[in-house]
């Protein structure tokens, strides 16, 4: 039976196989969640961690840019009444408090499995809410090495941008390492689909900023984060 992975879990899974995400904490409450922001700094976005809600947008679960206690007290509550309304029968784990991650480029890394080819990376030159209208992808069968990973990279529009362009400029060989490991992931985990979208792209680092998975079968919880322990900052 698939598992839908919390995005908290996803990320820490993420995080064993070398794939660098925001720093954050989940918060079951709102003393919780000012904590998590003092200790990382402002300005912070809060996320709803619920099983049962993986579009956490689609339902008035996430808040941007807050930038003092004060907007991280009303979003928290706006958050809690916006999910009760539009979701009402959703459990919810808490909040996930983290950085904000202004500028850098965008690009997708998603994966699934199929029936006749097994796992499949996808790479997307263009990421973010662009991705659906460009369709810039390639494909691999996975798992892939760093040299696979950066030719895939070469066949997207995409690509030239990294390399270079009216002042963009990614860190390929951070790219290329992610694109790898995911792919390492995606097979070793068993996962039935995955979706990292937004990946920002910056001239020293690249960065996971949401991380969706769904396993194939029930997962093991021994990797998963321990929900009751996770509000010290990652």
């Amino acid at each position: 039976m698939p598992t839908v992975l919390t995005e908290v879990e996803a990320k820490e899974l993420a995080k064993k196989y070398g794939i660098p995400v925001p720093r954050g904490g989940l918060a079951k409450n709102v003393d919780e969640a000012l904590k998590i922001a003092e200790e990382i700094g402002y300005p912070v976005v809060l996320k709803i961690v619920s099983p049962d809600i993986l579009h956490k947008t689609d339902v008035g679960g996430v808040k941007v840019g807050i930038s003092s206690p004060e907007e991280l007290k009303k979003a928290f509550e706006e958050i809690m009444e916006n999910v009760k309304k539009n979701k009402p029968d959703a459990k919810i784990v808490g909040i996930l408090v983290e950085e904000m991650i202004p500028g850098g480029y965008e690009v997708i890394i998603g994966g699934k499995y199929d029936e006749t080819f097994k796992h499949v990376i996808m790479f997307g030159g263009v990421g973010g809410i662009f991705v659906e209208l460009f369709k810039d992808v390639s494909f691999r069968l996975a798992p892939i090495d760093e040299k696979e990973a950066e030719r895939m990279m070469k066949e997207t529009i995409g690509y030239k941008v990294l390399k270079g362009f009216r002042g963009i400029k990614g860190d390929i060989e951070a790219l290329k390492k992610m694109i790898a490991n995911v792919s390492e992931m995606l097979v070793k985990e068993d996962i039935l689909e995955l979706d990292l979208n937004p990946v920002k792209v910056f001239p020293d680092r690249v960065v996971a900023l949401d991380v969706k998975i769904i396993k194939r079968r029930f997962f093991n919880e021994s990797y998963s984060a321990n929900l009751e322990e996770s509000k010290v900052p990652y």
